[in-house]
């Protein structure tokens, strides 16, 4: 437990109380007393849309008969038009490569460019990609390959930058909703891509006829969001907190007002503004007193210090927490097998039983429907519920619908005919694991490597997290089709025992981050106050910033040293900060 005592630490743990007792309650209610931000975030959330299109629409257009007319050698039996299965997991995995590669330019496009010119420049890199994908008609397999990487660029760096941007600018209370918007917003492009696959996959028929136009058109359909996401950020502001760490404090708190709904110079804007200001504060002079010829925040700087602030995050055992938290939450995230169930779905209801593409197709359209209807829920009641009990039950959830699977593909694979009813509960299990991912670990998962980092490493952070996303999303893609053809029922026993896993990961070294502002997560893992220089520093801040006056005017009692009481702070205060 974090002590309540001590210089910065005390201004703090005031503000946010105050901030607490001002703002509006958690969950639907406050959404609905800040539609202006669900709004922005919404929209800003068709980077999340794009990816989910884009992961969804390809396991459709893998089993349509006129694609695999058209990918040559990926071809290992002309006849029956089966793939080449380690080159079929290179073709669905190499979007995963490009996303991963997005995510490592991401953290540095963000913080020089800002969060909305970072967006931007993504939403070009993933037009290009689907364009060239679109070429494939003329210049053959490997504009596939190659377009793919290049929209996996655009994703990966989107789905860094995007709940990011939601994060910041988000009031605390409702943040883990709309930082789960993220995910909704992935569902629905699931959702979206999984019928029309269902759909386009009759033009022409579903035998040797059909058209090519088949696979063309739902590729040629990730243009529609991605061009409306590229018009209407245009018009979206830049993220406040952005605005103060580049020294355009009035824009930034006209912006924040605006976010808010609130004049300039309400006792809620003046809080929160000031707790902004403080941390950007802190985190200049620690890097300006650690490296002194980089003060001036020029664009080459600026890149320099981007370097400095991903190698911090392994040198204190407070950031290591964080680096930890991310990257592993994010590498269990992935090994639940959602992917190899999104990727590979109509192939996986193929071998358990279903009888045709057009079957396999409509069983996997049902996929989207229930992973967007899950999701919902946690979008509205997350910072109710809190992150660690959601991962927890979700994760125990997926690990024992893996563990059902296994067993009917273990007693029925050798003979699905004479077995349909034990396939279609295979295939229930498959739509009952999804939902329990749609409401846990993947908005949450998000939530938490979106919340947990100081504000000079947040986009390096989330980044690092993101990259272990990418990296494992692309380790998956790659071996699923191997694991299915030769592991068989052993592949939902292999998905099932590490989903356990990440349970326990969960429930034992990752903390609770519900209701805490993103100036205050320092507290939570323990870096604020350590040392008496950071104590002196964060003195200096407040002082600068004039949060001892302000607290003052807003009546929060304080001794005569300038320290907030623990009495007025166990009133109004909950516990907020719990060691990893």
């Amino acid at each position: 437990m974090a002590p309540v005592g001590g210089s910065g630490h005390d201004f703090e743990a005031a503000a946010l109380a105050r901030r607490q007792r001002l703002a509006t309650k958690a969950g639907p209610l406050a959404l609905l007393k800040n539609l202006k931000v669900f709004g922005i975030a919404c929209f800003a959330c068709l980077g999340g849309l794009l990816y989910g299109y884009n992961q969804g629409v390809f396991s459709g257009v893998l089993v349509m008969t006129s694609f695999k007319e058209h990918m040559g050698n990926y071809i290992s039996n002309p006849e029956t038009l089966e793939y080449d299965s380690s080159k079929q997991g290179w073709l669905v995995a190499i979007l995963e490569l490009g996303a991963w590669f997005g995510t490592m330019y991401s953290g540095f496009l963000a913080e020089i460019l800002s969060r909305k010119y970072a967006i931007l420049v993504n939403v070009a890199i993933f037009i290009l990609g689907v364009i060239v994908q679109t070429t494939s008609i003329s210049a053959g397999h490997n504009s596939i390959l190659g377009g793919r990487f290049v929209t996996g660029m655009g994703v990966g760096s989107l789905s860094m930058i995007v709940p990011m941007y939601n994060a910041e600018i988000a009031p605390p209370e409702v943040r883990g909703a709309l930082v789960g918007l993220q995910q909704l917003s992935i569902t629905l492009g699931i959702m979206i891509s999984f019928w029309i696959d269902y759909g386009t996959n009759f033009i022409g028929g579903t035998g040797r006829g059909q058209k090519e136009a088949a696979w063309l058109l739902p590729l040629s359909l990730q243009l529609v969001p991605a061009v409306l996401l590229g018009v209407g950020m245009i018009f979206m502001p830049f993220s406040p907190r952005w605005l103060i760490h580049h020294d355009r404090e009035a824009e930034a708190r006209r912006v924040l007002a605006r976010l808010r709904s609130l004049s300039e110079d309400d006792d809620l804007i003046e809080l929160e503004f000031a707790e902004i200001k403080a941390q950007s504060l802190f985190e200049k002079k620690t890097l300006q007193e650690s490296w002194p010829h980089l003060q001036k925040l020029s664009a080459v700087n600026t890149a320099k210090l981007q370097f400095v602030a991903i190698g911090s995050l392994f040198k204190s055992k407070p950031m290591f927490k964080r680096v930890i938290v991310a990257t592993v939450t994010m590498f269990f995230q992935q090994w639940t097998g959602i992917n190899a169930v999104l990727y590979y779905a109509p192939v996986i209801f193929g071998n358990l039983g279903l009888s045709s593409n057009s079957v396999s197709l409509l069983a996997t359209g049902v996929v989207g429907i229930v992973m967007f209807i899950a999701t919902i829920p946690a979008v509205m009641y997350v910072d109710r519920w809190g992150r660690k009990p959601t991962l927890v039950i979700g994760a125990i959830g997926m690990a024992i619908c893996h563990f059902i699977i296994a067993a009917i593909s273990a007693s029925f694979e050798d003979n699905w005919p004479a077995h349909k009813a034990g396939g279609w509960a295979a295939v229930a299990m498959v739509w009952l694991f999804v939902i329990h991912f749609g409401y846990s670990w993947g908005p949450c998962a998000w939530i938490v490597i979106a919340e947990i980092w100081p504000m000079s490493n947040r986009p390096y952070g989330i980044a690092l997290g993101a990259s272990s996303n990418w990296m494992n999303n692309f380790i998956v893609g790659q071996v699923t089709p191997d694991m299915l053809e030769h592991m068989r029922y052993g592949t939902y026993i292999f998905f099932g025992l590490l989903t356990f896993m990440g349970a326990l990961f969960i429930a034992f070294f990752t903390p609770e981050t519900k209701g805490l502002s993103l100036e205050e997560m320092d507290i939570l893992f323990g870096s604020v106050g350590v040392a008496a220089r950071e104590r002196e520093r964060w003195n200096e801040v407040h002082a600068e910033v004039g949060m001892s006056e302000l607290l003052a005017r807003l009546g929060v009692p304080q001794t005569d040293s300038g320290r907030v009481t623990e009495e007025k702070l166990a009133d109004e205060k909950p516990v907020v900060a719990e060691t990893l």
